[in-house]
């Protein structure tokens, strides 16, 4: 399959079909429903009765589905590992998928994805508010937020209320993007995702790709969980990016701020590539490169 492209919501959900139906290691469920209806696909790679898991996430932001990309050339990578009985990195995908079960969100934020790709309907029933939040423009080829311009990555209960502050300070409202939204998971793809972490408590660690900057972000206002650090020099090393510690309104609201405050346990938030958001589909295949070893090694890390 050709992932050296950027995907809309119906390229990738016919992306998924075929992969589970070419390997029964992918299986397909739903955590919930974007704000336009649009169920968010949940991909499980492992054995139900495995004992640990951990979980990736991609586009929370639509100007970053790069990453969709990149996280669908993993799934297929390991679909046919799995399939051919092969190694990776040295592991063993059989074994692996009896001891470890990967969850991964392609998407999280569909709606945004349609919006930057395909524009917005006509028959969007906030078309013209979106459009305001978008400066009276009806070019979305920089949406960053989901349908009701609210930036998913700071709708998380963490250090909501002081972000609500740095709002009123910098002037921040609905938009493009950075804008919380009016409580903490009051957008349905951030409580979905929430339920989902609460329901499986065995959850260990999670990743959540972005871009751009390649840096890997492991503390949430300067707390670490035990062993952050420790694999957070690990993925430093697979993938080639710096660490880093978040500063301005990089440091409310999201989602590895929510599960290291939540449950005190490693989650990484991974800065992909280089350049101005959104970025070129060209960089794709050296994404993909760089998170190879990692998204195949980090659930063994636990």
């Amino acid at each position: 399959m050709d992932f050296c492209k950027e995907f809309d919501y119906k390229d990738m959900l016919k992306t998924l079909d075929e992969l589970s139906l070419y390997s029964d290691a992918v299986r397909i469920s739903y955590i919930g429903n974007s704000i336009m209806s649009r169920p968010i696909p949940l991909i499980t790679l492992g054995d139900k009765g495995a004992q640990k898991s951990v979980l990736y996430v991609s586009t929370h932001h639509a100007a970053e589905n790069v990453c969709t990309s990149a996280i669908l050339a993993f799934i297929e990578e390991y679909s046919e590992a799995y399939k051919k009985g092969g190694k990776v990195f040295g592991i063993d995908i059989n074994s692996l998928y009896k001891m470890r079960k990967i969850f991964i969100i392609p998407m999280l934020n569909p709606d945004g994805v349609e919006y930057r790709l395909n524009g917005i309907g006509e028959d969007n029933p906030i078309k013209d508010r979106v459009i305001a939040y978008n400066g009276g423009s009806n070019d979305f080829s920089e949406w960053n937020a989901n349908a009701r311009g609210v930036d998913l990555n700071h709708n998380y209960d963490a250090y909501f209320e002081e972000y609500k502050e740095v709002e009123k300070r910098e002037g921040i409202s609905a938009g493009r993007s950075k804008y919380s939204g009016e409580n903490p998971e009051s957008e349905p793809e951030c409580a979905s995702l929430v339920n989902f972490i609460k329901y499986n408590d065995d959850i260990d660690g999670i990743i959540t790709l972005h871009t751009q900057g390649e840096e890997i972000y492991y503390k949430s206002m300067g707390h670490e969980p035990q062993r952050s650090e420790h694999i957070a020099k690990i993925i430093s090393r697979m993938t080639g990016y710096c660490l880093s510690e978040a500063e301005g309104t990089a440091s409310y609201g999201g989602l590895t701020d929510w599960f290291i405050k939540e449950f005190d346990k490693p989650s990484f938030t991974i800065e992909c590539g280089k350049g101005k958001n959104p970025l070129p589909s060209s960089q794709i295949l050296n994404i993909y490169s760089s998170l190879r070893e990692i998204l195949f090694t980090f659930p063994i890390l636990f």
